[in-house]
């Protein structure tokens, strides 16, 4: 398959080995590093029915247990997400659970104990419990990341298995981007490659505002393919998004990329 996930670090291997022993993965890593493409990539190759649920600060309790509802005068509940996986034994991933807010987690860690059960307070009372062989990935982002917050041990304790997954070796980022692009650029997107690490590792010392991801050199490929220049590219996908944090910073990346691909 053209999209297939790259694993470049056997965290295929990892994620069967937890799966295989019952326990719960967390994936730690920044944006644009392909954890949701893991995750996917995985459910397919089990043949698993795959629920998700993205967190942020608007997720509310009624979005993974469910909200009573009024239909033809008829109080109804429909259950929530994690009710569902629960219910059907469907893998549950739990997208960037460091954004969601404390009474969410809470209600979520009643879940996810060994128990794995939760009473719907909600609806009657009944107490759910998960079928056999569920399975829960959650992913985080660093606390850099806006609107992440630190996870209290207990939930952490939940994902005994953890997942780093950083950006890719430049070879392997390479081949990521070819699998998206006609490959008829190399040479340029290397060198792109090489500005976007310059950039992340910038970041990572806190020199600058914002590491990009491999959305953005795969983007920059992708922008050459309909005739873009890469300096064009470059300013477009890498360049411009500093102006953000003000001239200084624009202009420190603009003299980086400057460098690389020229006036």
């Amino acid at each position: 398959m053209k999209n297939q996930y790259i694993d470049w670090n056997n965290s295929i291997q990892i994620l069967n080995k937890a799966y295989e022993a019952g326990l719960f993965v967390l994936i730690i890593g920044p944006k644009g590093t392909g954890k949701t493409s893991l995750v996917r990539d995985f459910a397919k190759n089990k043949g698993l029915d795959l629920e998700s649920i993205n967190f942020s600060l608007r997720t509310r309790e009624s979005h993974l247990v469910g909200t009573k509802t009024l239909v033809d005068g008829t109080v109804k509940f429909d259950e929530g997400l994690l009710i569902k996986s629960m219910k059907e034994g469907t893998m549950l991933y739990l997208d960037e659970i460091n954004s969601a807010e404390a009474d969410v987690l809470l209600r979520l860690d009643e879940a996810l104990d060994d128990r794995r059960q939760i009473v719907l307070k909600e609806s009657t009372g009944e107490v759910i419990k998960a079928k056999e062989n569920w399975f829960v990935v959650a992913t985080i982002n660093p606390l850099t990341h806006s609107g992440t917050k630190e996870l209290p041990p207990q939930i952490l304790s939940r994902f005994p298995v953890r997942i780093r997954l950083e950006y890719p070796p430049a070879d392997v980022e390479l081949e990521i981007i070819k699998k998206y692009v006609s490959g008829e650029y190399e040479s340029e997107i290397i060198q792109a490659i090489k500005l976007a690490n310059t950039l992340r590792q910038a970041a990572a010392v806190e020199e600058l505002f914002y590491s990009p991801s491999l959305r953005e050199t795969i983007a920059f490929g992708k922008l050459l393919d309909k005739g873009m220049s890469s300096k064009n590219a470059a300013d477009f996908v890498f360049g411009n998004v500093y102006m953000q944090w003000g001239d200084i910073e624009f202009q420190k990346v603009n003299d980086i990329i400057t460098s690389m691909f020229g006036n």
